[in-house]
C-alpha cells in the first residue's frame, strides 16, 4: 500500500469517479458503482474495504451493528455512494456522522444519479461541508 495523505487519496477518488460516471453515465445500482470504482481505486494502488462494518460506543456499550461505510480507503477516506436524483442534507449529514464515529478527516458523498457527476460530488472533513 502506498503511503499517502486523505488530499491525495481523495484526488484519485475523484479521478476515478468522474471516469467511471463518464463511461457508464448516471442510473445504475449503487452496488455497480461500489464494485467497480472499488476496482479502480485498487487499480491504483489503494487499499480499499467495502461495507466495512463500523461499531458506535455510547456510554460504554459498543454496536457493532452501528453503519456499514460503503467504502473505506487507505483507513483514512470514508466513501458513500448513492445514485438518486439528488441528494438531500440528511445524507451529507450521514456522511458527517461517519466522520465523527471513526475519527477520519476526510468524506465524500458521491452521487452517480447526477447527470453530470462534478455536481454529484459532497467533499466533507470535520463534520464541515465543502
Amino acid at each position: 500500500m502506498i503511503i499517502m495523505n486523505e488530499n491525495q487519496i481523495g484526488k484519485i477518488v475523484v479521478d476515478c469517479a468522474l471516469n467511471l460516471h463518464k463511461e457508464l453515465g448516471p442510473g445504475l445500482l449503487e452496488t455497480v458503482y461500489e464494485v467497480l470504482l472499488s476496482h479502480e481505486l485498487e487499480l491504483k494502488g489503494l487499499e480499499v474495504k467495502r461495507q466495512v462494518q463500523i461499531p458506535i460506543e455510547y456510554h460504554g456499550i459498543k454496536f457493532n451493528e452501528g453503519f456499514r461505510a460503503d467504502i473505506v480507503v487507505n483507513d483514512k477516506v470514508i466513501l458513500e455512494l448513492k445514485s438518486i436524483e439528488a441528494v438531500t442534507p440528511a445524507h451529507k449529514k450521514q456522511v458527517i456522522t461517519y466522520l465523527k464515529l471513526t475519527g477520519c478527516k476526510l468524506g465524500y458523498l458521491l452521487n452517480f444519479g447526477e447527470s453530470l457527476m462534478k455536481d454529484g460530488i459532497t467533499r466533507l472533513i470535520n463534520g464541515e461541508i465543502h
